[in-house]
């Protein structure tokens, strides 16, 4: 699965967040959104069926929506960082917004820390089941530690193990 999963990474993502400070803020990343959910639904080995919210988790990779904002977010730290840079005075003073149908990106300047907005986001959609996972950043294991839980029928990852035997089948 490790494979599979650096596979996707480095094919998928990387065309999909290439230049993504530029389109992020289209009306047309939805589209981009379906194929790489797709690929997280390969990844996880789960069914069309499985709520989006717990494919990030199963496939223990951030949120495209996420990743975009990481990648801006780092093209600003950038830009801010080198002041012979002709676009700095844009971001650090932007001009006027002539269209409202247009968002650019200095419009939303506020360093995001991906785990922490994943949580949250974790924290604050109606998932069935998210109670199981309490932080959706620390990869979920698929192994058994320990067999007593097992035979007992209790433990959090044998409620986990069979939680998600139920999203995949």
């Amino acid at each position: 699965m490790p494979t599979l999963r650096s596979s996707a990474l480095a094919l998928y993502y990387s065309a999909a967040e290439y230049c993504a400070q530029v389109w992020s803020h289209s009306a047309h990343t939805s589209q981009v959104d379906v194929q790489l959910n797709s690929t997280m639904r390969l990844i996880s080995v789960t069914l069309h069926s499985t709520p989006l919210p717990w494919l990030p988790m199963l496939s223990n990779i951030e949120l495209p929506a996420l990743r975009r904002k990481a990648a801006t977010d780092k093209l600003v730290e950038k830009i801010v960082k080198h002041d012979s840079w002709p676009i700095q005075p844009d971001i650090l003073n932007p001009p006027l917004l002539r269209l409202t149908s247009r968002k650019p990106l200095w419009l939303d300047l506020q360093p995001v820390d991906i785990k922490s907005r994943w949580r949250h986001n974790w924290k604050s959609a109606q998932v069935v089941s998210s109670h199981l996972v309490c932080d959706p950043t620390i990869r979920q294991s698929a192994t058994v530690v320990s067999a007593e839980p097992l035979l007992h029928g209790t433990g959090t990852l044998w409620c986990l193990q069979k939680e998600m035997a139920t999203y995949r089948h």
